[in-house]
């Protein structure tokens, strides 16, 4: 592959853009570039076996069936191909023809296609429609004429460089029209990385004759993930078959994966089209290898329903049974569903997956995100995960994190996780021109080294601990602990706290009248005095409501008691009625205790040293062991990764300063002058 050629092709086909300029919005140049070149694609690969199809097609039986009529025709394309086009026309026997007629010519060309084409084309692409405007705008001809004169035939364009053509062309549509070019890609370089720690542990299993493995993406874009993994794997056995499936949303980009699976002889139907996570088109399959990079960060909840649905309805034996992340972030939601089709048999299934750095640490003890991690990482199908540098995306430069799942571990991986610290300057490269967002790269060289720390667990007994860290699962995991202090207030009848009463709802709703008979019974004939025990001022406003002739409901009474009561760590302990300390809310807090260490010996060390009075609420317990303290997962990279970096001496800062200073003064003098 030559980055130059992609470069020109990328350069000649925004050119053509260029004629639309007037016509259409620059938002809208894709709607019309991007199906032209597939197109254009497709009539070179498909125009050396026109006349063998177009014979094919006039011997063909009358009252053949759809089924037949596509298997005999596909095999007068050849190849393997599971494509055909039965029009006479080619774009050079249209080019050959009036230029008043090429509108009429190309929709006989379009229609004239097997049906899983047509239809990318009709319905994905709409491409009928971008025709019309270009023939109502006078242009129809000179974008066809400029998308004639491109040979895309693969002995000039091979599928990888087409994968980047389109791939470079979206980037460009998408920056002009603000849109979001990473739904729809990955950089090659991630996904090599991630096609290489998916394999480097599987060679010996992919070696041989009669191997057939399967390929799933479940946000699969334009195929590019999907492209790579079988690129690989025929690099290493050319005898490998390589069945590759995937799921997507964006109608645009699944008119091209699934393209690019008919012209590479794939079966086109197993690239589906739909949202994966309400609509699972491959619903019993199981897959050897997945591979994916979802969406970071958007949200599910316009279609939250059928997933709530799914979670209640099937539970563990459903894709989201272990738990349901927060609205605004789905990436869970792909994960879990990647999870739920990992086969069980001795092969097994690897899993790679990148997400932000939110999967690893949102969510709190029994949230959705902690139950999902609890979930993987007590079964064990977490093996190591991976933090890259950061702008490596075309449309977001934040921290993202590949997540290496199995469940087949080897035998040194059982109930160990591998952390690896990629995202340092020793694993990335600047570039010389930046696209977007992206202005790193993953070279080679560094991929290789990130691959050999992860197939050799290698850490600090082998030189990298800076790099690699192992962990035992219940590292990740804590137990949050409630503690409790006592609940310490004086009392006082005066006007101040009288007035905080009148704000109170139960007050409010009381008639004027018997707020004015309590406002007075409260102000007149009671003690000044400031208590300090709850139960002795009780007594006291015992006796000064004694004589109302209305009853104080249980509301009204909280309500006075909250008004007339201040903190006070200098009061006597509040106590309920049988007699047990009562806690003060505002002072309670959490305590996230090791899920390695007894927490009586955490909290006889961390806690009742500095807050002598605190106690455990033995009653917040986790609901899944029923022991006490809720269980929690979290990931902390930084945590583990910390490098302590000491601060400047002072004297270089403050030489530091006085250089600015003397700038400044220089700077101010020339203002005045």
């Amino acid at each position: 592959m030559t980055t130059a050629k992609v470069q020109s092709l990328s350069s000649l086909a925004w050119s053509i853009a260029e004629i639309l300029r007037g016509d259409f919005k620059q938002s809208e140049y894709g709607k019309v570039v991007l199906p032209f070149v597939v197109l254009r694609r497709l009539d070179c690969i498909l125009e050396s076996s026109k006349d063998a199809v177009i014979s094919a097609y006039g011997a063909l039986p009358e009252g053949v069936d759809d089924h037949t009529k596509d298997m005999m025709l596909f095999s007068a394309v050849g190849n393997g191909l599971k494509l055909y086009n039965v029009s006479k026309l080619t774009f050079q026997k249209i080019r050959s023809q009036d230029a008043g007629d090429v509108h009429k010519n190309l929709l006989d060309y379009i229609t004239n296609f097997n049906t899983s084409i047509r239809d990318i084309f009709l319905d994905k692409f709409l491409f009928t429609d971008q025709l019309k405007r270009l023939k109502d705008g006078g242009i129809l001809w000179q974008v066809f004429e400029k998308f004639a004169q491109i040979d895309l035939h693969p002995d000039k364009v091979s599928n990888i460089e087409m994968g980047y053509l389109f791939e470079d062309l979206i980037r460009k549509f998408s920056e002009i029209s603000n849109e979001t070019a990473g739904e729809h890609f990955t950089p090659r370089e991630v996904i090599r990385l991630i096609v290489d720690l998916l394999l480097i542990n599987d060679v010996e299993a992919l070696t041989g004759t009669g191997i057939i493995r399967t390929v799933y993406d479940p946000a699969c874009g334009t195929g590019g993930m999907l492209a790579l993994t079988e690129e690989a794997m025929i690099a290493h056995n050319e005898k490998i078959r390589v069945e590759l499936y995937g799921q997507e949303l964006n109608g645009e980009s699944f008119g091209i994966c699934k393209s690019d699976m008919l012209v590479t002889g794939h079966n086109p139907e197993q690239i589906a089209y739909g949202n994966t996570l309400t609509e699972d088109a491959h619903k019993d399959k199981k897959f050897h290898y997945m591979l994916s990079n979802p969406p970071y960060g958007v949200d599910w909840k316009k279609y939250k329903d059928p997933i709530i649905d799914e979670a209640k309805e099937m539970g563990a034996d459903g894709r989201f049974g272990a738990g349901l992340p927060r609205v605004s972030d789905g990436q869970l939601l792909f994960l879990q569903h990647m999870i739920a089709k990992m086969r069980d048999d001795e092969a097994g299934s690897r899993i790679g997956i990148v997400m932000n750095g939110s999967p690893l640490f949102t969510g709190g003890a029994n949230s959705g995100e902690s139950e999902i991690r609890r979930w993987m990482l007590e079964n064990d199908w977490v093996e190591a995960i991976i933090a890259l540098p950061t702008d490596l995306f075309y449309n977001t430069g934040i921290q993202t994190y590949v997540w290496m799942l199995t469940n087949r571990k080897q035998d040194q991986r059982l109930g160990k996780v591998q952390l690896i610290d990629a995202s340092g300057e020793r694993f990335w490269n600047s570039m010389r021109k930046s696209l977007g967002s992206k202005r790193r790269e993953i070279s080679d060289d560094a991929r290789n080294e990130i691959v050999k720390m992860y197939s050799q667990m290698l850490n600090g007994n082998s030189g990298w601990g800076e790099y690699s860290k192992i962990f035992d699962v219940a590292d990740f995991a804590y137990r949050e602990v409630r503690v409790e202090r006592p609940l310490k207030l004086n009392f006082q009848f005066n006007a101040e706290r009288l007035e905080l009463l009148k704000a109170e709802k139960a007050f409010i709703r009381l008639p004027e009248e018997e707020q004015n008979t309590l406002l007075e019974a409260l102000s007149t004939d009671v003690p000044t005095d400031l208590f300090k025990n709850r139960d002795v001022f009780e007594k006291a406003l015992k006796k000064a409501l004694g004589p109302l002739d209305f009853n104080i409901p249980a509301p009204l009474k909280k309500a006075i008691l909250s008004a007339l009561s201040e903190k006070d760590e200098t009061a006597d302990v509040c106590k309920k009625s049988n007699g047990t300390i009562e806690a003060d809310s505002d002072l309670r807090d959490h305590e996230l205790v090791p899920l390695k260490e007894d927490w009586k010996d955490y909290i006889e060390r961390e806690v009742e040293p500095f807050v002598p009075d605190a106690w455990v609420d033995e009653s917040h317990t986790d609901p899944t062991d029923g022991k006490v303290g809720r269980v929690g997962y979290e990931i902390n990279f930084n945590r583990y990764f910390y490098q302590y970096v000491p601060p400047r001496p002072v004297a270089e800062i403050d030489d530091e300063l006085k250089t600015l200073e003397a700038e400044i003064a220089n700077l101010l003098k020339g203002v005045a002058a």
